[in-house]
């Protein structure tokens, strides 16, 4: 992977702000020497300073950094107070959002002048197996949003889309871990009380998780076709897919209308 040679600050060393610097680190991305961070916990930004990020001790020491890239990686409801204190700081600086329900029109609002892109990734960047959609603002460049894609492409996949897709991106990709994870939970659950013991049951539906999600990958295949490889006519995977398959496919479907409806809340909010 090429490095990016690009300097970047991020605002927020949380679960996801602490994971885009040490994923862009561990990616070999952009150096260490040039990513700076703020956040007033010592826990979460000690270990990045041990892998050489920089630590900045105000958000006017940061600003004064002038680097390339600034990303906000706050709560939403954190980020109306960032805004404030910064809106006349980042004029025609490259400014990035992960903030989840705020469109780009309330942050263009608060930012005049910044070329703002919004973003919306997934805690497996944590692994370099993120998925993160990108949305430049009408302020943004093209040049800004192929930036901000190949900087989260080295933490897994990246792609250039609309506000309304971006949406639905975060809801398809930033609720399926959490998916995934209850699935992993409840099929060793099941496997639990057909007589398995847990901890062996929840190593081999990890392993089987693990092993699928690669041959996916490495095959290129569809997922249907990959269905079809491992399911044999009459056998029992048929059998159980048959109990399975129209009621999860019913219940994710309203799980990713509840999520939708939630940012929209948030939007408004």
């Amino acid at each position: 992977m090429a490095t990016i040679d690009r300097s970047i600050a991020i605002i927020g060393a949380g679960s996801m702000g602490g994971a885009i610097a040490g994923g862009l680190v561990a990616s070999g991305a952009i150096d260490a020497a040039r990513i700076w961070v703020l956040d007033p916990s010592d826990a979460a930004v000690a270990p990045l300073e041990e892998r050489g990020i920089h630590r900045a001790g105000s958000l006017e020491e940061l600003v004064a950094l002038g680097t390339d890239v600034t990303v906000l990686a706050v709560k939403p409801q954190v980020l109306p107070a960032v805004l404030s204190q910064m809106s006349d700081s980042l004029t025609d600086r490259l400014v990035v959002s992960i903030a989840a329900g705020v469109r780009l029109a309330t942050l263009q609002a608060g930012l005049p002048g910044a070329r703002v892109v919004r973003v919306m990734p997934n805690l497996p960047l944590q692994v370099l197996s993120g998925a993160t959609a990108v949305c430049p603002g009408t302020t943004a460049t093209g040049e800004d949003a192929e930036l901000v894609r190949s900087i989260f492409a080295a933490l897994g996949s990246a792609q250039v889309m609309t506000e309304a897709q971006l949406d639905v991106a975060g809801a398809v990709t930033g609720c399926g871990p959490a998916f995934f994870a209850l699935f992993v939970d409840d099929l060793t659950r099941a496997g639990v009380r057909a007589g398995l013991p847990a901890a062996a049951c929840r190593e081999m539906v990890l392993a089987t998780m693990r092993g699928v999600a690669q041959q996916l990958l490495d095959s290129g295949d569809h997922p249907r076709a990959y269905l079809e490889r491992v399911t044999s006519p009459g056998g029992t995977t048929a059998a159980a897919l048959e109990e399975l398959e129209c009621d999860l496919f019913v219940a994710t479907g309203a799980a990713i209308d509840a999520a939708l409806e939630r940012t929209r809340e948030l939007a408004k909010a």
